[in-house]
């Protein structure tokens, strides 16, 4: 075992180093592990991500309450939660491009490697899946293990079966393998031979190595491919919280007053700063910004993606030019050479969803392997080579924004080429493409082309195309082609398509250079006090705007509807500010079972992000309460606090709501009933206060015309499970006598820690 892990050791420190290499900047001491040093990894959100870019997973990145995460120390992956007592076998950890899914699961190994952690662990096998996809072959198990790990090979069959060992299958998103679930044959000898796919969904299911552990990282959509009933914890890295962001920055820059004005600079534009909880896209930004701010140079400093994408990518080539070339001037012919190269492979591999590349995909984008070392060269920053463990090389660029932002350039110097002198006077071929990417990416159900799009819509503008060089210069742009395309975008805004899809749409606007309708909404959001959208009527595209607007917003974490409008369609209006929320105070906002059943609809799409919910004075009624309850019971929500006070919840309401959080009874802190009429549904309650996973730090019952009966029972739960609840409020109810005895009682009790008790 020491051979082992130290040959382990000693191929993984290499592997690191060629990472740091790509990744350091030219002349940077900052290296790749020095990037991800604040980076964490949260419990939760298991349930299915309907997108795949993060463009939109970000939007409310910026909107998290600092103190709300609960992180897990990556070494600590198969530790169960607080609360929990099930053993995890499957981890399955979810995070977009470039956000330290990798970098996590390799310092996991190395910390095993090193003796730092889990020194319980025999062997720890990394099975890359962009490695996996180039095992055409049948072989067993052990047959894959030796051919991936040398030191393997003097291991016997049984020696899995006795030590712990752990498979971690990195990049599901880039798994070429078919992984059918259903049909594939059943396994559970390691020594017999079968594809790759039909061992992997083995593995998974537990009918080889049940008593192995597996870690799978994956991208949000991509994850869905692993049935939920194999996965025992789900985890997110979420990368850099805002603070961290400026953190990062100043880290990297020594100047620091250079720091400080590349800080501001990125805070006064929220789309550079919302996207900068990607340590990859900080290091683009600082790459460019470093250069741009720490000279004296005229040009423009960049102010959305486009701009800071197109700089970043002549910068590079300018590297490339001086390194490989001894030239100080980029000659047009070949940067046109190779951004067409690069930008085909992008744009084919982007079409089919591939984010690795192997060399058969680059000879069928003109790319001549051989050659391949300049290219890396040019593009150390942009493209990426990897040798694989015993397999030979694999591909890829930095990040899928790169490749995103090469896609769009090469679609763009492609129709040029195809379409100059096209134009007439009554269309323009080129708003015409813009037009059907832009249809294009709205019937595109997982935002696959989203960025695509910003980056397209982007590079349509003159001063993009000016930056580039000469490389587009028979493309038609104009202002009238810009004006008629985000025209149309607008109309497709108003058309209220859902609200993932029109965020991105204003993005489109915002790399258009289009803030019209943003600052039609700034006028009432700048009005003090509540109820800025009293008497105010907006239209459709004026309601998505402001949900841009306040997504993109420097507020608290915590949304509160009075702000607004107390009124059932400004909740409707507002669900997905709402959604992003981590705090949704609702109260007294006249909200019937119809606004009910659309705010749990929107919640239960992401069921673990919300932990404060107030919907006091609101008339939900019973079929309102019983979808409240459906969500409460979902074990993948983590809600902490409900308020629900004064909401004409009758017995059959209270029952459905504890009878729910008795399913699932270990998040919630903080629960306020009063002002409603639970009757009979108290038992319930007090099996619930007894339940030893219960976390009950604060329960309201005020007025509740609860009688002495039922202050008995709920007294002798507390006296059953008193470590928790600090707070009990019965006021205005009718505990007698012999409730009043009972209470005191309590107070009594040495095991008792109720810091209040309101009678």
């Amino acid at each position: 075992m020491p051979v082992y892990q130290q040959k382990l050791k000693s191929r993984l420190q290499d592997k690191y180093q060629r990472i740091n290499e790509g990744m350091s900047n030219h002349g940077d001491s900052t290296r790749l592990n020095e990037i991800y040093t604040e980076l964490y990894i949260t419990e939760g959100d298991s349930g299915e991500v309907n997108n795949e870019h993060e463009v939109r997973q970000i939007e409310s990145a910026s909107r998290r309450a600092e103190t709300q995460e609960t992180p897990i120390n990556c070494n600590d992956i198969f530790k169960p939660s607080p609360g929990q007592d099930k053993h995890i076998r499957t981890v399955l950890t979810k995070g977009v491009a470039g956000i330290g899914k990798t970098v996590s699961v390799q310092k996991f190994i190395l910390d095993w490697a090193e003796g730092k952690a889990n020194q319980d662990v025999h062997f720890i096998f990394p099975l890359p899946f962009r490695e996996l996809n180039l095992i055409q072959k049948n072989l067993s198990l052990v047959d894959l293990l030796n051919h991936l790990n040398k030191e393997t090979k003097e291991f016997k069959s049984a020696d899995y079966e006795d030590y712990k060992v752990i498979f971690i299958f990195d990049g599901l998103d880039e798994c070429r393998l078919r992984l059918d679930f259903q049909n594939n044959l059943r396994l559970s000898d390691v020594t017999e031979s079968a594809s790759v796919d039909v061992l992997l969904t083995n593995l998974i299911k537990g009918n080889l190595l049940p008593s192995a552990l597996l870690w799978i990282t994956s991208r949000p959509a991509a994850a869905s491919q692993i049935p939920p009933e194999c996965v025992d914890q789900v985890t997110e890295v979420r990368g850099f919280n805002d603070p961290q962001k400026d953190e990062y920055f100043r880290k990297r820059i020594n100047d620091q007053s250079l720091a400080d004005r590349i800080v501001t600079h990125i805070r006064s534009s929220r789309s550079l700063f919302i996207m900068c909880h990607i340590p990859v896209f900080c290091w683009i930004t600082a790459a460019v910004l470093k250069r741009m701010m720490g000279k004296a140079e005229s040009a423009e400093i960049p102010k959305n993606l486009t701009q800071m994408f197109t700089h970043f990518l002549v910068f590079q080539t300018k590297l490339k030019t001086q390194k490989y070339d001894g030239n100080y001037e980029i000659d047009p012919d070949h940067f046109r050479k190779t951004i067409l190269s690069l930008g085909k492979l992008a744009f084919e591999q982007l079409e089919m969803g591939n984010l690795i590349f192997y060399e058969e995909d680059l000879k069928e984008s003109g790319i001549d392997v051989r050659e391949v070392s300049v290219y890396s060269g040019v593009c150390t920053q942009i493209f990426r080579e990897e040798f694989g463990l015993q397999l030979g090389k694999v591909y890829s660029f930095v990040h899928l924004s790169i490749q995103e932002f090469l896609a769009a350039l090469f679609k763009l110097l492609s129709f040029s080429e195809q379409n100059t002198g096209l134009t007439n006077d009554f269309k323009s071929p080129m708003t015409s493409l813009l037009k059907r990417e832009v249809d294009k990416a709205l019937q595109n159900e997982n935002g696959y082309w989203d960025l695509f799009l910003r980056f397209l819509l982007g590079l349509s503008l003159k001063s993009n195309q000016t930056l580039l060089q000469g490389l587009l210069r028979k493309t038609e742009c104009s202002s009238e082609i810009n004006q008629e395309t985000a025209e149309y975008i607008k109309q497709k805004i108003r058309e209220n398509p859902s609200p993932e899809k029109f965020i991105n749409l204003f993005h489109c606007l915002n790399e258009l250079n289009d803030h019209s309708l943003e600052q039609e909404v700034q006028t009432y959001l700048s009005r003090t006090g509540d109820y800025r959208l009293s008497g105010v009527k907006l239209s459709a595209a004026q309601w998505s705007a402001l949900v841009f607007v306040l997504l993109n917003s420097e507020e608290p974490d915590e949304f509160i509807l009075n702000k607004y409008d107390p009124s059932e369609e400004c909740l409707m209006r507002l669900l997905p500010v709402i959604k992003a929320s981590r705090k949704a105070d609702l109260s007294g906002c006249f909200i019937t079972q119809e606004g009910c059943a659309a705010l749990i609809s929107a919640l239960s799409s992401n069921p673990s992000h919300l932990r404060e919910l107030n919907l006091s004075r609101n008339k939900p009624e019973y079929s309102g309460v019983k979808l409240l309850s459906a969500l409460l019971e979902d074990p993948r929500c983590y809600l902490e606090k409900l308020q629900m006070r004064n909401c004409s919840i009758g017995e059959e309401g209270c029952a459905a709501l504890i009878s729910a959080l008795k399913s699932n009874p270990s998040h919630l802190r903080e629960l306020d009933l009063s002002g409603n009429k639970p009757g009979s549904a108290v038992n319930l309650l007090c099996a619930l206060l007894e339940d030893p996973h219960c976390k009950l730090e604060k329960l309201c019952l005020g007025y509740c015309s609860i009688k002495e009966e039922g202050c008995a029972a709920l007294i002798s739960a507390l006296r059953s499970n008193p470590s928790h609840l600090r707070e009990l409020d019965l006021r205005k109810n009718k505990p007698g006598v012999s409730g009043i005895k009972l209470q005191s009682a309590l107070l009594e009790d040495p095991h008792c820690i109720l810091k209040k008790l309101y009678i």
